[in-house]
């Protein structure tokens, strides 16, 4: 097995530090605020057991991804279908995380109208677990998924930062008494 080269690169938006990492094929992820500083664990041993890191951040510029993510944050609706994504999962994940791509700017959908737009009307939970474990955060935009009950539920990074970004987008009438818990 080859050695991947992961590239990183940090920048402050929205207050918060995001870190890019991309390998040369596309963006792989988004971390943020209180997540690792480098993707250590299962998940990069099972995609990328031989790897280097370099910080490039020439690198982010030329997937455009860095002004796309200024825009969003600047308020500006964003579509990140150009940026080339290299996203690693199980198949299920991947299916998962290729239905947040279809939920455009400014709107929500739940988790159980999620599992329908992939064919797995039945699979709420599970489609839920993958959504937590989404690598490319605002990208892939798991945020824009709420409960049944039209309430904030699960986010990875806090439900304060799932409100800002729907904020962000005009998203304004979802409830604030979701629970970090899940709420299909």
């Amino acid at each position: 097995m080859n050695e991947i080269t992961i590239y990183h690169h940090t920048l402050n938006l929205g207050n918060r530090d995001w870190t890019l990492w991309a390998s040369d094929k596309g963006l792989i992820r988004l971390s943020f605020g209180r997540e690792e500083k480098l993707p250590e664990g299962a998940w990069l041993k099972t995609f990328a057991p031989l790897h280097r890191y370099q910080e490039h951040q020439a690198v982010f510029a030329q997937l455009g991804i860095t002004r796309e993510l200024e825009n969003y944050f600047a308020g500006v609706p964003v579509s990140f279908k150009d940026i080339p994504l290299d996203i690693w999962g199980t198949p299920f994940q991947q299916e998962v995380w290729k239905g947040l791509a279809t939920i455009p700017h400014g709107e929500v959908i739940t988790y159980r109208e999620l599992a329908g737009r992939i064919g797995r009307s039945q699979a709420m939970r599970a489609v839920g677990t993958a959504n937590g474990q989404n690598p490319l955060p605002v990208i892939l935009p798991c945020h824009r998924v709420i409960g049944t009950n039209g309430t904030l539920t699960g986010y990875r990074g806090g439900l304060k930062l799932k409100q800002e970004l729907l904020a962000l987008e005009g998203i304004l009438h979802v409830g604030e008494a979701g629970h970090e818990r899940f709420a299909f």
